[in-house]
């Protein structure tokens, strides 16, 4: 019994230890923990924060993820037309053609999917009713679309550096020079000169020799009546050897050129489009052999794949290009634009102020300035434990009244100096059915609030625990766009790069990509910025909530 007792005493003791140990690992300063007795609650804070504009200009374009077709007027910005090439590729290499069968071609058919949602069916309970997403612009909007035989090769690799061969949104008359003839020619105004982004479903009606009817329904997209006499001298009649492998096949038939004109006086829209998705099918018939004239059904299809290229021009209003001529990089510039592909951004400096304060080995404040802000000095200094951090942004409504029904859904707050995410981003694993609604809690999702607007707030908590934690870390400047995918964390090489000063003195760095988001992302949007000018329920802001240790 002795044993026993000495036995609980000893487990008892050990316990304490252990949850003391707990307790102490628990309270660290850094952790997200709050409310505990040792803490006491301060107010948001707001602290210094200057943003300014950046011409992107120029960028790569080529093998998006989605690409623009159409014409998109913002009264905020201008008109960009978006044109696109790609290459094709045989679905299935060296298929069997014998002139001798007598092939005839019957149909030849592209097709390329929208982004679309069924929303329910129609009287008939057969046919569906679908939504179309990505489409900018009046819905009844026309377009004069040109489908031509591409005339110029798209190279996998540039001769000069045996690196992937870079293609850029302004090298539109490359292929527009070398043009082949006109592929959707068909006497209907449809398929071409008054083209329209359709929300019909698309329907495909077979008739069997027995006389069965078989209809298949499949969601809207674009569905052109291609030259058939074209693709019977290209394909059917090719030379041989042009078929039997996907290289040789690219460099005879270079591909399709999508080329888009205003039709008439109608207005104009743009739609996001999957290409990639795109098929061409080439419907024929043939004889049995040689001897035996029975025909049968033959089909050859061709996908849009290989190499692509979005190609923009822009005629941007002088209000837009001079907004970003001449960026404040001292106080920030009272407005931010934000415009997706060959167009501008916004570069954000965390803790401007000024520099009259270091740090020394121990952590404490000295007099000697550091090329770091004495904001953020005094909050490594302290040891704070920061609870919550954002930026908001308030989107300028007078400028952008005529515009707001395309404003981006969303935009990306990243870190310019190396070109990656921020850490917020990476551990926000939270998700929705709409993907492009994921991390949601990290933001940068418009929203309007009342009695304030309507905004953009991005919480970037983790990246100021870590810069406060960690004296050795570098306060980088921060890049913010639009975007079109918010999955999507590549990057788009710059056609030319630009130069940016580090903060208070720090290193400077140059910038040579943009986020694959952003050049997707054909809309744009008008923020106010950090400027003194600013009215201050309308300035950006930059705040920190945090706790004190007693």
């Amino acid at each position: 019994m002795n044993n026993n007792s000495f036995l609980k005493h000893i487990l008892f003791a050990l316990t304490v230890v252990f949850l003391a140990s707990c307790d102490r690992d628990f309270n660290s300063i850094g952790t997200d923990i709050i409310g505990a007795d040792n803490f006491a609650f301060g107010t948001p804070k707001a602290y210094d924060v200057v943003a300014f504009n950046q011409n992107s200009g120029v960028v790569q374009s080529s093998n998006l993820p989605t690409n623009a077709l159409g014409i998109y007027y913002n009264p905020a910005f201008g008109t960009t037309t978006a044109n696109f090439a790609t290459q094709l590729e045989l679905s299935t290499v060296n298929p069997t053609i014998d002139a001798t069968l007598l092939p005839v071609i019957e149909s030849v058919v592209l097709t390329i999917p929208y982004f679309s949602t069924k929303t329910g069916l129609k009287d008939d309970g057969v046919s569906g009713i679908y939504e179309l997403d990505s489409i900018y612009g009046p819905k009844t909007s026309k377009l004069k679309l040109g489908v031509y035989e591409s005339g110029y090769f798209m190279r996998d690799l540039d001769p000069s550096t045996q690196e992937t061969q870079q293609y850029y949104t302004n090298q539109n008359s490359l292929f527009d020079n070398v043009k082949g003839p006109l592929l959707n020619n068909e006497a209907v105004a449809t398929q071409n000169d008054e083209f329209i982004f359709s929300d019909a479903e698309l329907t495909e009606t077979v008739t069997a020799t027995d006389g069965t009817v078989t209809t298949t329904r499949t969601a809207p997209g674009m569905k052109l009546n291609l030259d058939t006499t074209f693709f019977k001298n290209k394909i059917i009649d090719a030379p041989s050897g042009k078929l039997t492998t996907n290289d040789v096949f690219k460099n005879y038939f270079r591909g399709l050129y999508f080329k888009v004109e205003k039709s008439g006086a109608a207005d104009t829209n743009l739609a996001m489009l999957n290409f990639k998705g795109g098929t061409i099918t080439i419907k024929y018939k043939e004889n049995t052999s040689a001897t035996v004239k029975t025909r049968v059904d033959k089909s050859i299809i061709l996908n849009l794949t290989g190499n692509s290229v979005n190609l923009l021009q822009n005629d941007y209003l002088s209000s837009y290009t001079d907004g970003i001529a001449s960026p404040n990089l001292t106080d920030g510039d009272p407005r931010l634009f934000l415009k997706g592909g060959e167009g501008s951004m916004a570069v954000i400096n965390l803790f401007g102020g000024q520099d009259l304060k270091g740090l020394d080995s121990d952590g404490n404040l000295t007099n000697i300035p550091n090329h770091v802000s004495d904001d953020l000095d005094e909050l490594r200094a302290n040891s704070l434990l920061i609870n919550d951090a954002s930026l908001t942004f308030t989107i300028d409504n007078n400028s952008m009244s005529n515009a707001l029904t395309s404003e981006p859904n969303r935009i990306y707050l990243y870190d310019l100096n190396n070109k990656k995410q921020l850490t917020d981003y990476t551990t926000d694993l939270t998700t929705r059915t709409a993907q492009k609604y994921n991390k949601y809690i990290h933001g940068g999702i418009i929203e309007k609030v009342a009695g304030k607007g309507t905004q953009y707030k991005i919480k970037l908590t983790n990246h100021i625990r870590s810069l406060i934690k960690n004296d050795t870390v570098t306060n980088v400047r921060l890049g913010l766009v639009v975007t079109e995918n918010i999955n999507d964390v590549s990057n788009k090489k710059l056609k030319n790069s630009f130069n940016l000063p580090g903060i208070l003195g720090g290193n400077p760095f140059e910038v040579k990509y943009l986020p694959t988001s952003s050049v997707m992302n054909p809309l744009g949007t008008i923020l106010y910025g950090s400027n003194p000018s600013v009215p201050e329920d309308k300035k950006l802001k930059f705040q920190i909530y945090y706790t004190k240790p007693n």
